[in-house]
């Protein structure tokens, strides 16, 4: 079944026919409405959408690159919340999303082989190869929560302003004691920082680091930091228990995330330490698990519709631009955040 066979059903030009599909301000309502119809009738779905794409020197899509699996995404709300307002962004101006996943399959390298218009670029480390292929296909690019190469776009939250906040509040509350758990990629596992003060990896978290250190040590109190290997359930919950395992632990954490305070709630319950009478535990996203744990977490909210919508922008403009001929403007987006006080935190044990 082809254009021609169409065409010869409603007495139209092939050309006509494939304006119905691709094109249909080209066409009368009426007449679009005959095409589809008689399509339909016959069988015919429309034209190959890789003839298409190659017709008009575009894709339709944008890839997105993730740090390791794409289900591992999908099983984190924070990463969840903020694909799925940008995909609602991007599905608006007709455009889809490819999943690219960092790793290779084989002979397929996705970030490589993917036919694509442009790609985003979340949470991954700087010197992974999938990175490097997507900068030597010279597509047009946006980070997201990472800082960007020069000339590249970005998406970042005021990470520096969430960790002062919760640093703030603990403060406020009494604490002198407080430690900060973080993660930390280029280890091979969990373990104490050797300096609270640099703890961390990446601008994510070296930028919720040094808003806390900033604000606890400038009210003289004791910091110390533990760092995960990853925000990541098969890490979180035994550095939560080796983070609460001293004779005299904190009395009061201040988490990367909503999950990794959950964990340390549980390691806490475990050990027999109430929250927030004998420890108070802050949180960061305000995702869905921080209004389900017991109790409810304080936490410092980040808008993930706000960061969805600006990366769908931020994509759109790069490719418009290209298309266009147009040199690239680059424009880094840095999105406010707020602290949320719930019952996860309270003044500090006497």
């Amino acid at each position: 079944m082809t254009l021609q066979t169409v065409a010869d059903r409603v007495g139209v030009s092939r050309m006509t026919v494939s304006n119905a599909f691709s094109r249909p301000d080209q066409l009368s309502a009426a007449l679009r409405d005959k095409i589809l119809a008689a399509a339909d009738e016959l069988g015919y779905v429309g034209p190959d959408p890789a003839a298409r794409a190659l017709a008009r020197g575009s894709s339709g899509a944008v890839g997105v690159l993730f740090t390791e699996s794409i289900g591992t995404a999908f099983r984190d709300p924070v990463a969840a919340a903020f694909f799925g307002a940008l995909a609602e962004g991007l599905s608006e101006h007709g455009v889809a999303i490819t999943l690219l996943p960092e790793s290779k399959a084989g002979q397929h390298v996705a970030a490589r082989d993917v036919a694509m218009d442009a790609a985003l670029v979340y949470a991954c480390p700087p010197h992974a190869s999938a990175v490097q292929w997507l900068v030597r296909r010279r597509l047009p690019l946006v980070y997201v929560d990472q800082e960007p190469p020069e000339g590249v776009s970005s998406v970042l939250l005021d990470e520096e302003t969430g960790g002062r906040l919760a640093a703030e509040h603990v403060l406020a509350l009494g604490h002198r004691r407080v430690a900060l758990f973080t993660t930390n990629w280029l280890r091979g596992g969990n373990a104490w920082a050797d300096d609270a003060a640099t703890a961390g990896v990446g601008v994510v978290a070296r930028g919720r680091v040094d808003g806390a250190y900033a604000a606890l040590a400038a009210a003289g109190a004791e910091v110390s930091a533990y760092e995960a290997h990853d925000n990541d359930e098969r890490y979180v919950p035994d550095a939560a228990r080796e983070l609460l395992a001293g004779d005299e632990p904190p009395t009061a954490v201040l988490c990367f995330s909503d999950l990794m305070a959950a964990a340390v709630i549980q390691a806490a319950t475990e050990r027999g330490l109430r929250v927030p009478e004998d420890l108070s535990v802050v949180g960061f996203d305000d995702s869905v698990l921080a209004r389900t744990t017991e109790p409810p977490l304080t936490t410092v909210r980040q808008d993930f519709d706000a960061k969805g919508r600006l990366a769908a922008d931020a994509l759109l403009a790069a490719i418009d631009r290209v298309r266009a001929g147009q040199a690239a403007e680059p424009t880094q987006q840095r999105i406010p955040v707020e602290l949320v006080v719930r019952e996860s935190t309270g003044p500090a044990p006497r």
